[in-house]
């Protein structure tokens, strides 16, 4: 008869198995499950439309990602290619973008809940770098040309600086979901609606409540589109 040590052992061992088969976007269970936009059930995800009703526009979308796009004031633009205007991407795992950083244009910090990202330069050079988790938060950080890639790990806030005063650059992204999603760090704190106490970030960030109204007053830009 097995042990009480060696059943623990056991019950640990599973449920980090577990954890693991649960950890990121489920596995199909079949060829695909396109969404269903007509099905009023709410899923974790998206209910497949019947197999017999799908077609190669399924898995389809004239992009153009080989256009330039107009950037915002932090000076980038995320066209994210995900679940959401591709039907067909519904359990399947994977998302795309493209980013255009005009000269001197980042992609703020900010992390993905439920993907890690990994990026090829296309055009141009960029200073990249991620932070990992309390209680190291070591910074890691690497210049980018054209060709190179570079991973950020799921979860982890990160960033992509241009940092030529005269060309832009641009990336293609991969990432591990159907539906990464995006937190901006400045715009999730200082720009909630409604806001955050000011005794709260005052606190937080040890300066005078008044930096936090300044903050907190200005406009947050998204740049995800």
């Amino acid at each position: 008869m097995a042990s009480s040590s060696s059943l623990l052992v056991l019950a640990i061992f599973l449920a980090l198995v577990s954890w693991q088969a649960i950890a990121s976007d489920p596995s199909p269970l079949q060829d695909f499950c396109v969404v269903d936009k007509n099905s009023p059930v709410l899923v974790n995800g998206f209910v497949c439309k019947n197999p017999m009703n799908v077609n190669a526009d399924d898995f389809f979308k004239a992009a153009n990602l080989d256009k330039p796009r107009m950037t915002n004031k932090v000076g980038s633009n995320v066209t994210l290619i995900n679940v959401m205007q591709i039907a067909g991407l519904n359990t399947l795992g994977i998302s795309l973008a493209r980013i255009d950083y005009a000269p001197l244009g980042q992609n703020p910090p900010h992390t993905h809940p439920r993907a890690t990202e990994i990026l090829t330069v296309l055009e141009g050079t960029l200073y990249v770098g991620f932070v990992t988790s309390n209680p190291e938060n070591k910074f890691l950080s690497k210049m980018l040309n054209k060709g190179d890639v570079f991973v950020f790990p799921v979860g982890l806030i990160h960033f992509q600086f241009n940092p030529n005063p005269h060309k832009p650059a641009v990336v293609i992204a991969a990432l591990s979901s159907q539906n990464p999603g995006a937190i901006t760090i400045a715009n999730a704190v200082f720009g909630s609606k409604p806001p955050i106490s000011d005794d709260v970030l005052a606190k937080a960030f040890q300066v005078e409540k008044n930096t936090i109204d300044w903050l907190q007053a200005q406009f947050w830009e998204n740049n995800h589109y």
